[in-house]
């Protein structure tokens, strides 16, 4: 199915050529890995020579691919367009001297050649192709020990704040703590394709009652199946159960 992206990508794509501007591009995201659709953002890294990056104004650059109804700076420093539809566009103005920074990226998330756009001074290529494919795992004990503490962390917290009536900081520690919760049970079911945003497809990656645990979103229903999920993990590693914590967590979050 053709959708508006396409076209915006094979447009981004036309300036970066015609931009001599330009060092390198990238795509990523997505439709680098072939898994985009309506709902997609189209994400670019954009790589300009220093002494020409100055002079580009990223809202005129994002309205030369189409117009925009936004083009705003996120928290993160990364200019997003807002296009008709809404589509986002996520684009990173930086310089040719960042281009080693991408050999920082946990993972590639999709082939070479699907990712690069621009790289006439062939040094974007070999520091992609040195990335691998997939981020790395929690690997030992130690390791996945480490997540299920961070989730339990998080819960604790969102558990005490709840109880005190802080209900908005609560949604802010319970949406860390469904990230772990999540992670975990990536790594129980071995379903780790979507590691780096574990809720992507998780509907239909992960068990259903983990998916019904993350959308009722309480203390209670997210320790219940973290729980679970971190004794599935303990007994693969062979490690004992923290009993007193277990204990301490099911009557705090009354299960």
């Amino acid at each position: 199915m053709r959708v508006i992206q396409h076209r915006l990508i094979a447009r981004v794509r036309e300036i970066c050529r015609a931009d001599d501007r330009l060092d390198a591009a990238l795509m990523y995201g997505s439709f680098a890995a072939g898994e985009g659709d309506v709902h997609s953002d189209v994400e670019f890294w954009l790589f300009f020579r220093p002494e020409s990056r100055p002079a580009v104004d990223p809202a005129a650059w994002c309205a030369a691919v189409a117009p925009v109804n936004l083009v705003l700076r996120n928290e993160f420093g990364t200019h997003v367009a807002l296009f008709p539809g809404p589509v986002r566009g996520e684009f990173h103005f930086a310089t040719s001297d960042e281009i080693a920074s991408v050999g920082n990226w946990p993972a590639r998330g999709a082939a070479v050649d699907a990712m690069l756009v621009v790289d006439r001074g062939g040094l974007l290529r070999p520091v992609l192709e040195k990335l691998p494919d997939r981020p790395s795992l929690p690997a030992g004990p130690a390791e996945i020990a480490d997540l299920c503490g961070r989730f339990a962390n998080w819960l604790v917290l969102a558990a005490h704040v709840t109880a005190r009536g802080e209900h908005l900081r609560a949604r802010d520690a319970l949406a860390h703590a469904t990230r772990h919760l999540l992670w975990m049970a990536r790594l129980a079911e071995d379903s780790t394709a979507h590691w780096l945003t574990p809720s992507r497809a998780a509907e239909a990656e992960l068990p259903a009652r983990t998916v019904a645990a993350v959308a009722e979103g309480s203390p209670a229903a997210l320790w219940r199946e973290g729980r679970a999920h971190w004794r599935t993990l303990l007994a693969r590693g062979g490690r004992p159960e923290p009993a007193a914590l277990f204990a301490e967590l099911d009557a705090l979050t009354g299960n």
